[in-house]
Order: structure tokens, then C-alpha cells, then sequence
């Protein structure tokens, strides 16, 4: 079960228990689950039964118990908690099927992997001043919010500089609107299109004007072309770059990504079944027919399967709050916990190691996380290339 099953299987708990006239208050249009923080209870949390407290007159302790007993039984839901005023904590059932549908979900979708048609509903109308980080980021909102369904139109103050084409910014009108429209406004770059493409080219200065929240200065020095570590504009399409030689390499050693044929969780996961499956096999370990040693992932991958499964939740988050940064810390973060999954579970074998399934199923996150990079950066208007 990803986050986004979890969301609607909560809000058709609702539905059933307004239907059932348990429960007296509106639908909400969607139920917001989020990851459960450090030290909480669970896998994910939701605070349904406190927002619909006071249209139904129950406390919330009473709403959540209502919800709690018609979303325990859903397949996917090991277990319902209510902890503190009334939130809803929830541990998923089988973690390794949901890990699977999640890849599956990102393999079927390909860069498209996060869409949606939260907001089919939106005719958007932005304005922005005839400044180039203005321009850039009206840009990215544009395609961040069409990749939720929404219909855009976006108009600029004055006449286009000429040098937005090559930063691949389109204005749909000029001049001043006959009514207010949302407005972008991020703070000034402080220098032309001209200027960062001649110093920068048109990648680099992209992620520099869109890295940053809108209302911090962006940083638009030479540091962004660094091949190192210590730039996570580099780290990004490396990362991307890293995850399609591995494929390339797959092929050349005769086999390709595919699942891990697994039973019980990845490690660093606690298990849920609290059972045994096998003669001596021990509760929460993970069952696996690769033996002992072979297990495909390690604790490493949880972090990498967490931030995919993720994805769709931050992309429609920064299309709500016309945040393309935010989209950008998620492929930073995206990036980072793939070097350390590659890391500790190498995907293609060493010496004279034969190919596995564990090699395979450790190329299908790989491949997941390549997709997800690369979807991200062109929602951001930047190439994610195969070669770095």
C-alpha cells in the first residue's frame, strides 16, 4: 500500500462511516497522511478525526475510534492506533508488497511517476515581473501544477527578454492584467538571463534560481558547475547519470532489473505479520530463499524506498504551494540515499559473482530512483543526462 492508497482508503473509511450515519460532518475532498516523525507510533499518521471533530460535534477521540474500526480491517493495514488528542497512527501490513507496488507504480508510470489530477478542478492565471528568476520560477510552477491536471495561463508585466527562450521560459501574455492574478514573486536574482547563461548555461542556472525558497537569495556563483560532492546540483544528475550506467552494465553482464521474490521486510523495518513463516524461522526476520547472507537490501534501502514512495506527495505539495524548491530538496534527498543504498548493496556483482536476484532486485530500486531524478529534473525545466 503506497501513501497515496493509505490517503484514499482513509477518506473511503469516511465516506462509509457518513454513509452509515455513524458520523454526521461533510467529507473532506482528500485526507492528508503523512510519515510518521522520529519516535512516533507507526508508519504513517493523519489527524482526519481532529478536522472533523467539530462538524460532526463528537470529540475526537470518539470520530477516530469510528475510523479506526472501518480501516483496520482494509487489506494493506496491519494495525490502527489513536494516540494523543485523536490522530490516527497506522502500520502497514506486508511492508515488502508495499515496497513492490511502489516500484511497480514508478516502473509503469515512468517519469510520469507522481502526476495526478488533484487539481483537474484549477483554471490558474500567474503574473510576474520582467525579471529572469520571476520568469524561471512562473515556469516551474507551470509545469508542477499541469502535472496535477491544472489549466495555466501565465502573463509577464513588459515584453519578454529575449534570452528566456534559451532558458526555456514561455509567456502566454504581456502587459497589465484587467484583475489581480497570482502573483510570483521570488526575490531578484540581481543579474540578466544573458549573464547566468553566458557564465552558467542554461542547466546550472535553472537549479540555481529555483533551488532556493522563493524569498532567500539565490546563489548563482561558479560553485554550481563544480564536479564534486559538495554541489548537490552535481550530485543530482550524477546520481541520474550513476543509476543508467548500471543498466547499461546489467546488460552487458545478461540479465536486468526485477523483483525480489521476498516475503518479510526489508531490514530496518519492523515486521508486522508477528509470526513466523518456516520451520526456525524467527519472528520479524526477513524470509527470504537467497539464505542467510543474501538478502537483497539492507537497512540502507529503507530511507531510498521511503523518499520514492514520497514522491507523489511532494510533487503535489509543490504544486499547491508554488514551491519548485521544494521539489529540488526532494531529488537532493533522492540522490543522497541512493549513493548510500549503491553503496552498501551494489547492484551489479563484483569479480567473478555471478548475477543474481538479489542483483536484480537491487537494479529495480536503482532503476526507481534514476526514474524518479529524472522525472523531478524535467518538471524543473533541466536535462537529466545519461552521460555526466
Amino acid at each position: 500500500m503506497t501513501p497515496a492508497d493509505l490517503s484514499r482508503t482513509v477518506l473511503h473509511a469516511v465516506r462509509r462511516a457518513v454513509d452509515e450515519d455513524a458520523l454526521r460532518a461533510p467529507v473532506p475532498a482528500r485526507v492528508r497522511v503523512e510519515r510518521t516523525r522520529p519516535g512516533g507510533s507507526g508508519d504513517y499518521a493523519c489527524a482526519v478525526a481532529l478536522q472533523l471533530a467539530g462538524p460532526a460535534a463528537l470529540p475526537a477521540l470518539e470520530v477516530a475510534a469510528i475510523l479506526r474500526e472501518r480501516v483496520a480491517a482494509e487489506p494493506g493495514v496491519g494495525r490502527v492506533e489513536i494516540t494523543g488528542p485523536g490522530f490516527l497512527s497506522f502500520t502497514l501490513d506486508a511492508p515488502a508488497e508495499g515496497d513492490r507496488a511502489v516500484l511497480d507504480a514508478v516502473r509503469e508510470q515512468g517519469l510520469a511517476y507522481g502526476h495526478g489530477d488533484a487539481l483537474r478542478e484549477e483554471i490558474l492565471q500567474f503574473h510576474h515581473a520582467r525579471e529572469v528568476r520571476a520568469a524561471v520560477t512562473a515556469h516551474a510552477v507551470r509545469r508542477l501544477v499541469v502535472a496535477q491536471g491544472a489549466r495555466v495561463r501565465v502573463s509577464c508585466e513588459e515584453a519578454s527578454d529575449p534570452d528566456w527562450a534559451r532558458l526555456g521560459v514561455t509567456v502566454d501574455a504581456h502587459g497589465t492584467p484587467p484583475v489581480p492574478l497570482t502573483g510570483i514573486r521570488p526575490v531578484p536574482a540581481g543579474v540578466t538571463a544573458g549573464e547566468l547563461l553566458e557564465r552558467l548555461g542554461p542547466d546550472a542556472a535553472r537549479w540555481g534560481l529555483l533551488r532556493p525558497a522563493g524569498h532567500d537569495r539565490a546563489a548563482l556563483g561558479p560553485e554550481l558547475l563544480v564536479q564534486g560532492e559538495a554541489n548537490p546540483f552535481f550530485r543530482v544528475r550524477y546520481a541520474h547519470a550513476r543509476v543508467r550506467a548500471l543498466t547499461r552494465g546489467a546488460a552487458l553482464l545478461g540479465f536486468a532489473a526485477g523483483h525480489a521474490p521476498y516475503a518479510g521486510p526489508v531490514p530496518g523495518r519492523e515486521s508486522h505479520a508477528g509470526t513466523a513463516r518456516g520451520a526456525g524461522h524467527t519472528p520479524g526476520a526477513p524470509h527470504t530463499p537467497y539464505g542467510e547472507d543474501s538478502f537483497p537490501y539492507d537497512g540502507a534501502a529503507r530511507p531510498l524506498l521511503d523518499l520514492i514512495a514520497d514522491h507523489p506527495g511532494v510533487l503535489l505539495a509543490g504544486a499547491r504551494h508554488r514551491a519548485p524548491d521544494r521539489v529540488a530538496r526532494q531529488l537532493e534527498a533522492v540522490a543522497h540515499a541512493f549513493f548510500d543504498f549503491h553503496d552498501s548493496c551494489p547492484p551489479l556483482p563484483a569479480g567473478d559473482e555471478k548475477p543474481s536476484a538479489a542483483h536484480r532486485a537491487r537494479l529495480a530500486l536503482a532503476e526507481a530512483a534514476g526514474t524518479v531524478l529524472a522525472g523531478g529534473l524535467s518538471l524543473l525545466g533541466i536535462r537529466a543526462p545519461e552521460h555526466l
